[in-house]
């Protein structure tokens, strides 16, 4: 059915849940990762170890492909540039992607395009950092490298000065907001879109990444509005071709604001696997290969808890508690093979249905007290 050769730029758990829907349809999927034990090497059809920052790396990889996406922003972008212009489909394109590794020019773009977000103000050294003590309390981002929470540290007060980073960033005034949320919206090449329903995220309290979600959020049907059609005006106004992950504050009076985009498959949508009619994955592959985008249709509550490695541990994984879980009814494991675990390193994930509210938070805090990622 599909003739094309399609690649992916990176092998880690994003690319294994892409080519778990690429099986499905029998897709000729080729991966590019750093990582020689990356978590797609065993099952991929073609693997080639190489940096997703080298220009001839990137390049001579795609130039046999005929389509290609990421699962991480931090590639190189020069490189995907010129396979596009010899032809290459390349989704999201060269000109999103740029935009989104930097968050200087990511919240530019929204002050630009009238999408709300957060008051900021750019730095370019700490020194400049401690010129906006009016400003606090706000979070200090670096504007490139920051991933997965790493990159970003709370200013309360000028006593926190020193932990502002020396080189180029920017500070975002800190929101009193009720809720995070999140919205993946999947748009293909004629410009039709379609968004899965709104989640809830809570964050780890140290980490600055989802801990677990609820889908779909415990919200009034007039902010859940809202944020679909913020999502919406967000993918429109990059005119990006794949999936787009918009996080977004709910402030107590009521507001929304994004907080940032990820143009790629996004943590906030795993439990689509189990719990949608279609998930992010196969959105993913219908969007960049110009097909009809599916159903979002969700089929029941569900929630998503992200399985970290425990503190102190940091060697080779083994999971505690799987008995427990997989005893559970309606919770679904995915762990993502990576050998060695370290303290709050992503090792899995399990999404977890129920009809009943109060029956799937239980569920949660049982996952959440039971199954642990620990060393041997």
């Amino acid at each position: 059915m599909f003739s094309q050769k399609i690649g992916i730029l990176g092998g880690g758990q994003l690319g294994l849940m892409l080519l778990q829907a690429a099986i499905d349809w029998h897709l000729d999927i080729h991966i590019l990762d750093p990582d020689p034990e990356a978590p797609c090497r065993s099952i991929a059809p073609h693997f080639q170890q190489g940096s997703l920052q080298d220009y001839d790396t990137v390049y001579n990889f795609g130039k046999n492909l005929d389509v290609i996406t990421i699962e991480i922003e931090k590639v190189n972008v020069d490189a995907l540039a010129a396979l596009t212009e010899e032809g290459k489909k390349i989704y999201p394109q060269p000109s999103v992607i740029r935009k989104i590794q930097d968050k200087r020019i990511q919240k530019q773009f929204y002050k630009e395009n009238g999408l709300p977000t957060a008051e900021f103000r750019l730095t370019k050294t700490r020194a400049d950092v401690a010129k906006h003590a009016d400003f606090l309390p706000a979070f200090h981002k670096l504007g490139k490298d920051g991933y997965d929470g790493r990159g970003v540290q709370r200013i309360e007060s000028e006593n926190d000065l020193d932990k502002a980073f020396d080189a180029p960033g920017l500070l975002e005034k800190a929101v009193d907001f009720e809720k995070e949320i999140a919205v993946i919206v999947a748009r293909n090449p004629a410009g039709v879109i379609k968004t899965f329903p709104v989640v809830e995220m809570v964050f780890h309290p140290e980490h600055n990444l989802v801990d677990y979600l609820f889908a779909p959020a415990e919200i009034s049907e007039a902010i859940r509005f809202k944020a679909e059609e913020i999502a919406t005006r967000t993918a429109e106004a990059f005119g990006i071709v794949g999936v787009l992950a918009v996080e977004m504050f709910v402030t107590k009076t009521g507001e929304i604001l994004i907080n940032e985009v990820a143009p790629r498959p996004h943590n906030s949508g795993h439990h689509t696997i189990q719990a949608n009619a279609t998930s992010q994955y196969e959105q993913h592959w219908r969007a960049i290969l110009g097909l009809p985008l599916g159903s979002t249709v969700q089929y029941a509550p569900a929630a998503m808890v992200n399985l970290l490695g425990e503190a102190g541990h940091t060697g080779p994984a083994r999971y505690e508690g799987m008995d427990t879980l997989l005893a559970t009814e309606q919770v679904f494991p995915f762990l993502y093979g990576k050998a060695v675990t370290k303290p709050h390193r992503k090792m899995g994930h399990v999404t977890i249905m129920d009809e009943n509210l109060e029956s799937l938070r239980d569920k949660v805090a049982l996952v959440k007290s039971s199954v642990k990622v620990l060393s041997m």
